[in-house]
């Protein structure tokens, strides 16, 4: 049922609230998932190879996690860079309330929840961390990605994690035709690690 997926803006799914310990190398915190939201009852795979990676991530500034679900995007990076203000922003409505109950259960003041209308249009992100929603189909995705990935600081960096099997190569040479500087830095399970830059912002002064 189309009321079940993730990317829905109100989810009718029931509720069914399941706490998740996640421990990373450098921090651990305890989160709370939900029905209707990416990820029930765990920290997926995918999420868990870009969290574990070596990315670039700035200490200050604006970040931004697109797509926040229940949030282990943005309070990791909330809990790495406490100087800087983390956007989580999702359409479910369900995540970010979600999100917003695990920041304040980890104590975290600098993520802002938010719809993505609700995001001020000149916000540029030094960086974008996402394990983007590929099933809301190839075009809808295209087009999420280049509001988002376009919204990069000159200088910032992206990072997104995609399944093979749905199309992380093509996706990576769609991002270089786009202009965006896109490199493979880790792969496993199936599921690619990309690293990415505004290719010609040097031009574009």
């Amino acid at each position: 049922m189309s009321s079940d997926q993730y990317f829905d803006d109100d989810p009718t799914v029931p509720s069914n609230p399941l706490t998740v310990d996640v421990t990373l190398p450098d921090t651990a915190f305890t989160m709370e998932t939900d029905r209707g939201v990416f990820s029930h009852g765990h920290l997926d795979t995918a999420t868990s190879l870009l969290l574990r990676a070596e990315l670039p991530l700035a200490a200050a500034g604006t970040l931004l996690d697109l797509g926040c679900g229940a949030g282990p995007i943005a309070l990791t990076m909330a809990r790495r860079s406490p100087a800087a203000t983390v956007w989580a922003i999702d359409v479910n409505a369900r995540a970010r309330d979600l999100c917003a109950r695990n920041a304040e259960r980890n104590g975290l003041d600098n993520i802002v929840v938010a719809h993505p209308d609700e995001v001020p249009a000149d916000l540029r992100f030094a960086t974008i961390w996402s394990n983007p929603p590929i099933r809301v189909g190839k075009q809808a995705l295209h087009d999420l990605l280049l509001t988002w990935l376009g919204r990069l600081s000159p200088d910032g960096h992206g990072a997104l994690v995609v399944q093979k099997h749905l199309g992380a190569d093509s996706l990576q040479r769609w991002l270089i035709d786009h202009g965006f500087a896109t490199e493979r830095v880790a792969s496993k399970s199936g599921f690619r690690l990309f690293t990415l830059t505004l290719q010609h912002h040097e031009d574009q002064r």
